[in-house]
């Protein structure tokens, strides 16, 4: 069970912290355990974000850039070419259990959990869900904007049956298939949730990434939302950083179609979703085998299968050289 270490203030900053840039850096060493949380998560939360709790900000996205080169779909209408389908263990149950079973991987056919399939007359990706997983496009990306649409389908399966709707989109994609958890590849995470699409989360172990969050109680465990100009956090799977929520809720009904920006550039990158920014995360990284910190600056992407039935379509990537701001409005 991750948990956090108490702190003891010393000229004002707790220990197990460091200052950097003018802001509090949690960088105490925490167990992993998975996306489990301490009981005494919200207690976690407030040291971590400080008080008061966060209120609601009006987030606009300024300095949008200029196409470095040509727009490239990455789904061609027509077939899943340069597209690896990965499957985690038959019973989706066991997937944070760390069990003995052996995950599917590639040894099935996948067309029964990822098709084109055509809905609303036009072709798309169509992903089950029943069986978690991924897709990975086999290109390796870096300074790019994707864009693309989806859509929620019919159908939920457990264990998440009765839970929000869940996929994601996951990039800077590297390492093995299903070295997390058996079923994905260590990633930075644009999740892709009801109530919580563009939440950050970090996909393996070793992942980093820098952000600025704000301690909300309505949230669940771990109760951290986007909050530009908040308390500087390192995002850490396993410990009471390992996600932060969106700063709002901006996608659409489910059964409508939403469009979702990721713009990434080196080790930063800005999610958007129907055009409202909710999350921006830097200092990307992986931990190496010595435990210094190596920028995480490109890799393939992802798209994921996690109990729900998901539509993607028009998916596409042009190169930009630089990033656009998020501003907070009066």
């Amino acid at each position: 069970m991750a948990g956090l270490v108490a702190g003891i203030r010393v000229s004002g900053v707790p220990a197990g912290w460091q200052v950097r840039g003018g802001r509090i850096v949690l960088a105490v060493a925490l167990s992993l355990a998975g996306p489990a949380v301490a009981q005494n998560s919200k207690e976690a939360a407030r040291a971590i974000a400080g008080e008061p709790a966060t209120t609601p900000q009006r987030l606009t996205l300024v300095d949008l850039p200029k196409p470095a080169g040509r727009k490239v779909a990455l789904f061609d209408g027509r077939t899943l070419k340069d597209w690896q389908p990965w499957l985690g263990y038959a019973d989706p149950a066991l997937t944070y259990r760390n069990p003995p079973d052996k995950p599917v991987g590639t040894s099935r056919d996948t067309s029964g959990d990822f098709a084109v399939r055509t809905v609303d007359g036009t072709p798309a990706i169509w992903v089950r869900g029943e069986t978690w997983g991924s897709l990975v496009h086999r290109a390796d990306l870096r300074d790019y904007h994707l864009r693309l649409r989806f859509k929620w389908g019919a159908k939920t399966y457990a264990p998440r049956e009765t839970q929000p709707r869940n996929n994601g989109l996951l990039y800077h994609t590297h390492g093995t298939p299903g070295e997390v958890f058996g079923t994905w590849q260590p990633s930075a995470e644009f999740e892709i949730m009801t109530g919580s699409t563009g939440m950050i989360v970090a996909v393996g172990p070793k992942l980093r990434g820098h952000t600025d969050v704000g301690f909300d109680p309505s949230l669940i465990a771990p109760h951290l939302r986007y909050r530009a100009g908040g308390r500087t956090i390192d995002i850490v799977n396993g410990t009471p950083t390992w996600n932060v929520e969106a700063a709002t809720d901006a996608e659409r009904p489910v059964g409508e179609w939403n469009t979702i920006d990721l713009y990434v550039v080196g080790d930063r990158a800005v999610h958007v979703v129907n055009g409202v920014p909710v999350a921006e995360v830097r200092d990307l990284a992986t931990i190496a085998a010595d435990g210094r910190r190596q920028p995480l600056t490109h890799g393939r992407i992802q798209l994921q299968s996690e109990g729900a039935e998901t539509w993607f379509r028009e998916i596409t990537v042009e190169p930009i050289r630089t990033l656009p701001r998020i501003v907070v409005g009066r």
